[in-house]
């Protein structure tokens, strides 16, 4: 048996030595392409987002196709060339493409949205539960706090268990909770059209563009570039593919379509059966569900649907606790960018003490949005400020990939993405047009100072999105860096 290569005379370990000792020890547990897709697709997409856009009818298909063309094929395309080359996620991809320290911020950025995602998330599992057992709970604080705090840290204990366990949660969420319940929508909002009753939005063809109302047009097309935020995050789980290269790519392309499918039809579907001045933005899947299996006399069946809607959304929250806080973890140890408390792992190989140290701040948010009198704005102003910062690491994403096609040419790739410059450009410009009208005040600021909003939103993207990554790079020390156990990690746990 060989030594570590800790003794005088003898060169200690690559990473990649020690990656291939511990692959030869450690039994991989592989997930499916197939597998991965749904849990891609269970990270972005939901029918939460329906109601939204059912209100302006057909032209829901516009406003959802602009933003994919835009941002969702720049962003899909770009990362699956990038993981097809370099594991590690955004934090990989950026460090190689630019620096290592950019690579801790653009990884930062991408956990950083997550502590005020969650509790947004769970508020509407709350609700929509409140909807199968008691609808006047959906207003009542405590009741959401409740939700919010025990289905969070329930999650924290799923995903404690291992990147396998999440992937087949996730996956199951997404089909009964997304998949099967959409089609339904559809498929009902068919036969009750072909029964002859009246579309409740105009489906000629002079509605299929968006009235345009300027700036406030701009915004809502922008806005919606970030309903595909997140097909990048499942990148970090890439080596749990038996052959990343050509599987990575096919999962992102079957991502595509399953989160294009699941936005514009089912929003489609709703704007058949409820009026626009009718529909609720919270509530407006339970409304269609309800609607339509009033007209067919199976009522009971709203309760069902809406307990498959509360499963998709635990699966996509699921996916985002294991994603960005494994990116997080990779550079923590390989770089020594966070204390050691924060880099250990429990039995599972599994970044526990993270996940731990975002619920405390979770479980706080969910308190105040819960117990403080107009919390909600408030909360708003913090869910955008974390979009802003979230549009941080797409910047940096589209510069290292452009820069690394430049100086890396010949590193093998498994997928080349066409025209990457001009994604790359597309990507980044509609990213810079996303967060200049982050800055725009919503109608829900229109009593406030224009100012004041754009000093909150500015400041708070410093202060999260620049100044606390830059103290941990300001305070790390050289005893934090634990690069073997970094490799190691990367087999373990999946």
């Amino acid at each position: 048996m060989t030594t570590s290569g800790t003794g005088t005379g003898t060169a200690p370990p690559t990473r990649e030595q020690v990656r291939k000792a511990m692959t030869a020890r450690t039994p991989r547990n592989y997930i499916t392409w197939i597998t991965l897709a749904f849990m891609i697709t269970s990270s972005v997409a939901s029918l939460r987002a329906a109601p939204t856009m059912a209100v302006y009818g057909l032209a829901a298909v516009f406003l959802y196709i602009v933003p994919a063309l835009v941002f969702l094929l720049p962003t899909s395309l770009v990362s699956a060339e990038l993981a097809s080359g370099w594991s590690g996620g955004v934090y990989r991809w950026v460090a190689e493409g630019l620096s290592k320290p950019l690579g801790f911020l653009a990884v930062w950025c991408q956990f950083a949205m997550t502590i005020f995602y969650y509790p947004s998330l769970l508020g509407y599992v709350a609700s929509t539960f409140a909807y199968v057992i008691n609808p006047a709970l959906a207003s009542n604080g405590v009741y959401v706090a409740i939700v919010i705090v025990v289905i969070y840290w329930s999650g924290v204990w799923v995903s404690s268990q291992g990147t396998k366990t999440v992937a087949g949660l996730s996956s199951a969420g997404l089909i009964i909770g997304t998949l099967i319940p959409a089609a339904i929508l559809v498929v009902l909002g068919i036969v009750f059209l072909g029964q002859g009753n009246q579309s409740a939005a105009p489906m000629d063809a002079s509605h299929l563009l968006p009235q345009w109302t300027g700036i406030a047009s701009l915004v809502l097309i922008v806005n919606n570039f970030l309903s595909y935020a997140g097909m990048e995050m499942n990148s970090v789980h890439v080596n749990t593919l038996r052959n990343p290269g050509k599987e990575f790519p096919r999962a992102m392309f079957l991502a595509i379509g399953l989160v294009l499918v699941i936005f514009i039809l089912p929003a489609v579907a709703i704007s058949w059966v409820i009026p626009a001045d009718q529909l609720s933005l919270t509530a407006g899947v339970m409304q269609a569900f309800d609607a339509f299996f009033a007209n067919f006399g199976v009522s009971w069946l709203t309760p069902i649907l809406g307990l498959m809607l509360i499963a998709a959304s635990i699966g996509g929250m699921l996916t985002w606790l294991a994603g960005p806080s494994k990116g997080l973890l990779t550079v923590a140890r390989e770089e020594g960018y966070m204390p050691p408390f924060l880099q250990q792992l429990n039995k599972h190989g599994v970044q526990q003490n993270i996940l731990v140290a975002q619920g405390v701040f979770t479980t706080l948010i969910a308190l105040l949005y819960a117990f403080i009198p107009d919390v909600s704005s408030a909360y708003w102003i913090l869910s955008v400020i974390t979009t802003q910062v979230y549009l941080i690491m797409y910047l940096l994403l589209f510069v290292a990939a452009m820069r690394l096609r430049r100086t890396a040419p010949d590193h093998p790739r498994g997928y080349r993405a066409p025209a990457l410059n001009v994604l790359c450009v597309v990507g980044f410009l509609a990213s810079v047009a996303a967060m200049i009208i982050g800055f725009v005040p919503p109608a829900q600021f229109s009593s406030g100072s224009v100012w004041t909003y754009i000093l909150i939103v500015g400041g708070g993207l410093g202060i999260i999105g620049l100044l606390i990554p830059w103290l941990f790079l300001r305070l790390r020390k050289p005893s934090w860096r634990q690069p073997a156990a970094s490799a190691a990690t990367t087999d373990e746990g999946e």
